[in-house]
This record gives structure tokens, sequence and C-alpha cells, in this order.
């Protein structure tokens, strides 16, 4: 298909040479194993490499003008094999600037001139502004040779308006409040697949970021606090006592803490009493850096121990304006999505020191740090968290490629939020996005989930990159097993934590992993098209019950549920994980073994998409 770039695919087997189904494969990926940077087994090669950044961040920001005045400095070290001649940078507010091809809608009140870069400094050498070459959101800058294993820095004042509407990820959220992200230049991923990541900005897609450390100061005017990626290291020169003393205990203890409330507010004893006061944060070995900023909002915060090996214990944060009713109860909320994904599920240690819910005006996640707008009900507020927060594991701890296949984030999130949100609340059923799968499948923008994520149209923008995906992981859990699947998972996770893995990392780590072959599922999920869509062929009596056909219409493997019931009017149910198709075509049988006499059956359930569900009951003669 065009828009996955089928011509000149090759196949090339994902295990082992005698594996009875190979994955289509692009001469790209299959490079990278010749060059020993990734390997067939799914671990990253002996070869493997990626650069890296420092960026030390000064930044002056004016709430009331919305002018943000910036000094980056970025050095750049080559761990690759290659020589570099340029270095392409991303100015993700561009999106902003008028002129720019973009997918989201800007109010043309908030279009301006972008941003705006003053002086450059080439390792301490002044370059010229025209030496920049700025289409957009992407920005080139020719250099002299950048051998392998050196490093090369660059020095940018620059400034920007941020806007006040058309909130995409980033802006104004109310008078006295900002969420800021994507603020910086910031050098674009140069890696062993495709070289220099130059896909375009349009706020549509999200991102792909190598993993750097940052030092960050934010200067502000007196009575705004600031919270943001990373560890803030001079909270005493910015808050006041009882400030730092509610957050240190909050940082120790399980219990909930008001760190600020309403009467600090009123008797302006946040803030120490300033002009301004310069917030210093530091992250290390994280994909992005944002930050937020309020005169008027409330702070509740709480710890837990998030690894009970080494007693780590990670902090949780709600950020909120108080007339929000629905977030008073978002530190709960997070506090249990935290706990869950370091106990349950993936059961991996939540890695970072803290997380920061902010009451924003978007649903959209960073380092350390979610941008949640309000909601209506106590249901979308948790599947809402849990959701964000999920992202922690994909993309920020496994460095995922989101320009180019956003379900390898986005499809974790999902499976997250629906096993999560029960866990918080027990009577809630998420069923997020299938039935938009259901009806969507086999139609013309149903095209296979390995469509690349700017290529997608239509219904499959949303199916391809959520649901679809989320459903394949939630399959091959079934089928594995909790416990083998737990195994599988943290080896993919053990393999490309801090790195960047692609698909067929994935699909490998996991093969081996479990130590199974599961090629015969992900060629035909994530690799092709079709219906989704099952129906009873037919109930036959035979001498230890009943047989069920079962007819799947389209190409990929479903769990199969029935409910059966009896002439005496009780009923049982029957479940298949997705291994029941594994050596069958397109219908199998299963044996309904009872001296009773069925007298319906019913297939279907919550997590199953079913485009034609009118032949999924048959009534027993």
């Amino acid at each position: 298909m065009k828009s996955i770039k089928i011509a000149g695919i090759l196949l090339f087997s994902a295990i082992c040479a005698n594996a009875q189904v190979q994955l289509p494969i692009e001469p790209v990926f299959k490079n990278t194993y010749e060059r020993g940077t990734r390997s067939v087994s799914g671990k990253p090669g002996q070869q493997y490499w990626q650069n890296s950044s420092k960026y030390n961040l000064v930044v002056d920001f004016n709430p009331v003008s919305r002018l943000l005045k910036g000094q980056a400095e970025v050095v750049y070290t080559n761990n690759s094999p290659d020589t570099l001649k340029e270095i392409w940078f991303k100015l993700y507010p561009n999106l902003y600037k008028k002129g720019t091809p973009r997918k989201s809608k800007i109010s043309e009140s908030d279009l301006g001139e972008g941003v705006k870069i003053t002086s450059v400094l080439q390792n301490d050498q002044q370059l010229g502004l025209s030496h920049l070459q700025i289409d957009g959101t992407n920005m080139q800058i020719a250099i002299q040779p950048l051998l392998p294993g050196k490093t090369i820095k660059f020095k940018f004042n620059y400034n920007y308006t941020i806007n006040k509407g058309s909130h995409v990820r980033t802006g104004q959220v109310d008078e006295g409040s900002h969420f800021i992200a994507y603020f910086f230049p910031r050098i674009a991923v140069y890696d062993d697949v495709d070289g220099w990541n130059k896909y375009p900005y349009t706020g549509a897609e999200e991102f792909y970021n190598d993993f750097d450390q940052f030092k960050a100061q934010i200067k502000v005017p007196a009575g705004y606090s600031v919270w943001a990626t990373g560890d803030l290291t001079n909270p005493d020169d910015v808050f006041q006592k009882q400030i730092v003393s509610r957050l240190l205990n909050a940082e120790k203890n399980d219990a909930v803490v008001d760190v600020i409330t309403n009467e600090d507010l009123a008797g302006k004893k946040v803030t120490q009493p300033n002009t301004f006061n310069t917030f210093k944060f530091e992250a290390k070995n994280v994909t992005d850096f944002v930050f937020a900023l309020s005169d008027h909002y409330l702070w509740k915060s709480t710890s837990l121990v998030v690894d009970p090996k080494t007693k780590r214990r990670t902090r949780v944060d709600a950020v909120f304006n108080p007339k929000h009713k629905d977030y008073y109860e978002v530190i709960d909320f997070a506090r249990k999505t935290v706990e869950s994904m370091s106990y349950k599920f993936p059961k991996w240690p939540f890695p970072y020191n803290h997380e920061t819910i902010f009451d924003g005006l978007d649903q959209m996640e960073y380092p350390m740090m979610v941008n949640d707008n309000p909601v209506d009900n106590r249901e979308d507020a948790i599947t809402l968290t849990d959701h964000e927060i999920f992202h922690t594991m994909f993309p920020f701890y496994m460095g995922i490629n989101e320009t180019k296949y956003g379900w390898m984030d986005e499809g974790w999130a999902t499976i997250g939020e629906w096993l999560i949100s029960p866990m918080i609340d027990s009577t809630i059923v998420d069923e997020y996005g299938i039935q938009p799968t259901a009806s969507s499948s086999g139609s013309k923008d149903d095209t296979p989930i390995m469509t690349l994520t700017p290529d997608l149209k239509g219904s499959g923008s949303f199916t391809n990159s959520y649901p679809k995906p989320g459903l394949a992981y939630l399959y091959v859990k079934d089928y594995l097993g909790n416990e083998l699947f737990t195994k599988a998972l943290h080896h993919y996770i053990k393999n490309w934590n801090g790195k960047h893995p692609m698909p067929y990392d994935f699909f490998n780590s996991m093969n081996e992993g479990s130590g199974k072959n599961l090629n015969w599922f992900w060629k035909p999920w994530f690799f092709e098209g079709g219906v989704l869509d099952m129906a009873i062929k037919s109930v036959e009596k035979n001498s230890d019950g009943y047989t069920v056909t079962v007819e799947n219409k389209g190409v990929k493997a479903l769990p199969i549920d029935l409910t059966l019931t009896y002439s005496d009017g009780s009923k049982e149910t029957r479940h298949s994980s997705i291994g029941i198709w594994e050596n069958a075509t397109k219908q199998v049988e299963i044996k309904i073994k009872t001296d009773k006499k069925l007298s319906r059956v019913v297939m279907g359930s919550s997590h199953v998409p079913d485009k034609v569900k009118s032949d999924n009951s048959f009534n027993v003669n």
C-alpha cells in the first residue's frame, strides 16, 4: 500500500531462518542488522549508538505580555560512526508562525513571527544569522565536519510570544497560568535508521527526542510558582519556609499534603517576596523539558515507595485551579496510577522522582509532567489521568519515535488506561476506542498499524495509534498469561530503556522474552488490514455435548467469548484466547462438554471489536 511504502520490502526472519511466519521488513531496518546496530534477537546490537546533548536553559518569562526571552546553550556529542556536516534543529514554537504548514487549526490572533533568534555562537564563535536555514519547525546549520566522538557547542539568544488561544499542547491556560512546552531550539535526533529526523512538526504527530541532560533557570514575577521536569534545586530561594517544609514532608510520607492552600494564596505566603524569583531545575537522561506556572493554583502532594528493593519514593503532585472540582480527586487518581504501574502493570518501578499533573487545556504528556484539562465526570478524570501518566514508560522511558510510529506509545497508554482504571474504580469498564475500531475496520482509512503516522487518514489516525495496537497488546497478554507476558515485556524494557526502539525491536524482544514466536500474530495485526468480524456459523450436538463453529471473516486473530444459556435457565461463559487461531485458517470448532440441553449461544465481550453483531448469536433447536 502507498502509505506504508510496500515497494521494496524484503522478507526477513525475525527470530530464526526456519520460522513459519516471517515479518515483512524494509531494507533500512535490514541494514541495521548488517551493520550490527540492532539484532534479530531484539537486543541492541554490539555497534548500537545514539547521540546526546547537554542543555543549559535560561528563561525570562513575562506572564502578562507572554513574551519568553531565552538563552539556550547546548553541547552535542556525536557518538555515531558518521562524520556530520550539518546539524538539524527543531523550532517547535514555529507551529504558530505565519506560513508554517500545519494540520492543527490555529486562530489568526495566535499567528505571529515565530521564534526570533537574535544571536548564535558556534563553539564560542559568533555565527551569522544567514547561516540558519529555517523551514517551518525545522532549522538546519551547516558546520565544519564533526567527527565521530567529537562535540559541538551552540548558544542561542532568542524570544517569542506564547500563544494565548489555540492551545496545542502549550500556551496560556488562563489569566495567571501557563503551560510552556517546546520552548527552546533543540537538536533533532540523528539515529542509525534514518539519519536526521527531518519530519516537520505539524501539530498532529508527536515527537522524537534524544535522551539529554538539562539545567534550567526560569525567571518569573513575584507570586508565580513554577513546576517543571526535573528536580527543583533551590526551593528555599523561591518558596517561603512553610511551603518548603510541606513539600519536604510530602516527599517522605504517604499522606496527601496541601502544599499551597487558598489561605496561602490569599495571604501571599507562597513565594519569596522578591520582585522576581528564579526557579532552578535539573533533569538527567530525559527526552524533553517543560515547565508550568501559576499565581493562583492549589498544590496537593503525596509520595509512595515505587521500588521495594531500594525503598525509592516518587512524589506525585496535583496542581490546579480551585474552581475545578474534579481536580480535588486527581491527586488520588495519580497516586494510584503510579502505584499500579509500579506493582501491577507493567510492574516496573516508576522511573522518575516526581510526577506533576497540571490543570491545563490539553491532554498531553511530558517527562514528569502532564497537561490535563478539567473534565465533567469522575470516570473521565480517572481514565485521562492514568492514560497520560502511563506515557511515562512509553515514550519517555523508552525513546519511541512518535513521529513515525505513534502506536508504539499510544497503544501502551491505551492498554494502561483499560487495565489501571478498574484498579482505581472497580465499576469502570473502559471501552475507549473499541466501537470505532469495529465500525471502521475494512474501510478505506483502515490501513495496517505499521502505516507511518504522518500517512494516516481519517478514522485511522485514531484507531491505528490507540485502540488497534492496544488490543493487540491486550490479546498477547491474554494468550501468554500475566506472568509470561510480564517477563516478555520486561525483557523489551530492559533491552531498550534509555534507547530508541523501533517496531522490529519490539516484536523480536517480545518473541525472545516469551520464548514463543509470535510472528503468526504480529504479521496480520500490524502489517495487514481487513475487517474485524466473527460469526457463529453453527451449533451442533455431539456425543459429549455441543460443537460451536466460529468463522473469522478477516485475517486478524481475535479472542472468542461465548455466553451459553441452557434450557433450565442457567448460564456459563467460555473464553478462548487468540491461541485458538494459531494453527487455524478461517474457522475453529469449540467443544462444549455438558449433559445439559443448550438453548442459545451469544458471542462477544467489551474488548473484542466486531463489525457485524447480527451473526453473533445462535438459537439451538
